[in-house]
């Protein structure tokens, strides 16, 4: 998953409290660093705020010199003059926000609560000024005109994706709207912002300090692999608990205990634990929250105009409406639970004839599949775990983009970093260009949000000079092992090479203006790029090059990865139910055109009326859906699905021509990860794969049809 910053387009406030700048604010000068990358060491949390209040005010200033200019409008002294607004404010969000997420504290946490709501004030007081739009509406009114008062020139398709996109933002952002609305606007988006950062830090918060699964007693431990009771210890250890095992409720932490556990009562536990997150009746219950945020998305749909928050949401999408999003859910939703059903009576099957009497339950699903995965396909993940060790899995994705994109990764140590166990990379084109830095920030630790997604410290952009990307992948993958490495599942070995894909969306972007490029697209196209890297990930060729024993660089055995090859259908049905019953959840909670009163009550409705099975839970509960309550996905969860069907059918091509097809490769490199937003994205679709999108590649893949 791709976590946005607060700051789609940096706008920022002003609180005219700037009395003293401190001269040694990293953010008030350039750079010394290599690569002008950002000097975490130099940072503290007192800088923070003097920049933001500084860049605020240079930021505004800009603002008001361009919508001030009696000068006709024109698409220099206009739109590339607000290219060209908030360095400093740039400089400071990007740090700031990235670590917010990745490495936070109560400081950090605090100041958060108190400019969020300011932020988007001032986001409002730009992109709501009738006299700067009037210059955008000109220009945009114009902009295929060969030569007018406005135009020395005609526009370069790019520079008029420019002037439409940023013409579009500002109408949807309500500048249109009368002065009265435009004041309800305001407030509603300003107490949203203090919601969703309220809603995240809950849940960070629930997460860690929460419940825990204390173990005491080592017969307790039965079942678990070796690997995991380390963890375990280790995770104690740093929290007090010495002699003892801890679990937390989350992915990293829950998954191998309930896969492995034979204690029934304790999966039962922590499981419970994990789907009751931000649902406790305390400080930190999120419930309320969900529910005022929705009803603020209905007043704020009504003042622009729209039934719902989906409504406004999709129109700016590739999927344009609901009924677009619900006839591809339904296509899946269907075989999706049918299959499901299959492997819940499978699994009943199995506890029978173990002689058990109790029946099956959502905390048995991982231990029971994993049961009838070894013994239909004879392998168990512990097995796997050791050819598939961090470093050498990163790798094998630094090998796959320099077969495809001729670029290189160079480990660097002399670049800032902000924690010690993060890695830093240079990486080149094959002409020894330096076209980025790439971070990777992997390990799991309690001041980290959950998750994966990929950041920038610095997004592309040449207008100015070329301005290389700052890219940083953050995932939650164990802590390094008692030999000093960190073993990972398949499904983790997948999802950083879907980090990975979103990371170099960044950093091959040849965008001329930052405002479209990289991963500013569509919420429905962005995943695209990060899910069809991980095709890269499971092809048994390119695994085979990667997956090597991290004691004995051993490759994968031949037998071991056929077993794996074939067990790739398996579990599809519960892996296919739950993330489309979180996305009909998603849905429910953004076509709403009336608040509702209690969040559980709804909730349950909906899944009820979708005939989920007691079986398996939304793979996210309304109380820690982040995604769409803190991470700019609300109405666009489905949007994995709408990208995997563009995935899987773009793959087709490298089957037909080959995995590293130097021509196929090329393609996809100019057409979908180097274009940015610069140009209609299903056009671009479209020209790389010489047709619309087909569902059936995606169906076939998860076993949903024949």
């Amino acid at each position: 998953m791709k976590k946005l910053t607060l700051l789609l387009y940096i706008v920022i406030f002003c609180t005219g409290t700037t009395n003293m700048v401190n001269a040694m604010n990293p953010f008030f000068t350039d750079y010394t660093t290599p690569y002008q990358i950002p000097p975490f060491e130099e940072i503290k949390m007192e800088h923070y705020q003097p920049a933001f209040e500084q860049g605020m005010k240079e930021h505004i200033d800009e603002i008001n010199a361009i919508a001030d200019n009696k000068a006709a409008p024109t698409f220099e002294n206009t739109i590339v003059a607000m290219e060209r607004t908030g360095k400093t404010l740039d400089k400071v969000a990007d740090v700031f926000f990235n670590l917010l997420g990745s490495n936070t504290n109560d400081e950090m946490d605090s100041l958060a609560q108190l400019i969020s709501p300011q932020l988007s004030a001032h986001s409002d007081k730009i992109l709501l000024n009738k006299k700067l739009f009037q210059r955008i509406k000109s220009i945009y009114e114009e902009r295929h005109s060969s030569w007018s008062h406005s135009f020395q020139k005609k526009l370069s398709p790019e520079q008029r994706r420019l002037v439409e996109e940023t013409h579009k933002h500002f109408v949807r952002a309500g500048v249109q709207l009368n002065e009265a609305s435009m004041k309800s606007l305001t407030e509603i988006n300003q107490k949203i912002a203090t919601l969703s950062v309220q809603f995240d830090q809950n849940l960070l918060k629930e997460t860690n300090e929460g419940f825990s699964l204390i173990i005491k007693d080592e017969n307790q431990l039965s079942g678990l692999p070796e690997d995991v009771i380390d963890q375990a210890s280790k995770l104690a250890d740093s929290e007090g608990n010495e002699s003892h095992w801890k679990f937390k409720p989350n992915r990293a932490s829950m998954y191998p205990f309930l896969t492995y556990s034979t204690q029934r009562d304790l999966r039962e536990k922590l499981y419970n634990a994990y789907i009751k997150r931000g649902d406790n009746d305390n400080e930190r219950d999120n419930k309320n929250i969900a529910i005022k945020m929705a009803a603020l998305r209905i007043d704020k749909a009504n003042l622009l105009g729209y039934d719902n928050h989906a409504d406004f949401v999709l129109e700016d999408t590739m999927a344009k409406n609901t009924k677009r999003v619900n006839d591809l859910l339904e296509q899946v939703w269907k075989p999706g639970l049918s299959r499901a059903e299959k492997e819940v009576q499978e699994m009943q099957e199995l506890i029978n004839a173990e002689g058990n009497d109790f029946e099956f339950a959502a905390w048995d699903w991982w231990h029971y599949s994993e049961k009838i995965r070894q013994e239909k396909y004879d392998f168990t993940e512990a097995e796997v775990k050791p050819y598939f060790s961090e470093r050498k899995v990163l790798q094998g994705a630094f090998d796959v983009a320099n077969k495809l994109f001729q670029i290189s990764f160079t480990e660097r140590f002399d670049f800032p970093k902000y924690r010690e166990n993060i890695r830093s990379f240079e990486v080149k084109n094959e002409q020894g260009d330096t076209i980025g830095i790439f971070y990777t920030d992997y390990t799991i630790r309690p001041n980290k949000g959950g998750g994966a997604w990929m950041n920038t410290f610095r997004s592309q952009s040449t207008f100015d000079g070329v301005q290389i990307p700052i890219v940083v992948n953050v995932c939650n993958f164990p802590p390094e092992n008692k030999d000093g490495f960190a073993l990972l599942s398949f499904e983790q070995a997948s999802t950083l090479f879907h980090e990975f894909g979103h990371a170099l969306h960044g950093l091959l972007s040849k965008a001329t203006y930052p405002s479209l490029s990289g991963t500013r697209v569509a919420r429905d196209y962005v995943e695209f790029p990060s899910q069809l890297m991980e095709n890269w990930a499971i092809e048994p060729s390119v695994i085979k090059s990667y997956a090597r024993h991290y004691q004995t660089n051993e490759p994968i055995p031949l037998e071991l990865l056929d077993k794996i090859s074939k067990a790739s259908l398996f579990n599809q049905g519960f892996a296919t139910t739950e993330y489309v019953a979180a996305s009909y959840l998603d849905m429910a909670w953004h076509t709403l055109e009336e608040p509702i009163e209690d969040a559980n009550l709804f909730e349950t409705k909906i899944l009820q009326d979708l005939d989920l099975i007691p079986e398996i839970t939304s793979r996210y509960r309304s109380t820690y859906f982040a995604h769409i309550f803190a991470g700019g996905y609300s109405s666009g969860y489905y949007s994995y699905l709408w990208t995997e069907v563009l995935d899987a059918d773009a793959f087709e091509l490298f089957k037909e021509k080959g995995l590293f097809d130097p021509e196929t490769a090329n393609k996809l490199k100019t057409l979908i990860y180097s274009s940015g937003n610069t140009k209609d994205l299903m056009d671009q679709y479209r020209t790389f794969r010489g047709s619309d999108p087909e569902i059936e590649p995606l169906l076939k893949r998860r076993g949903l049809i024949d």
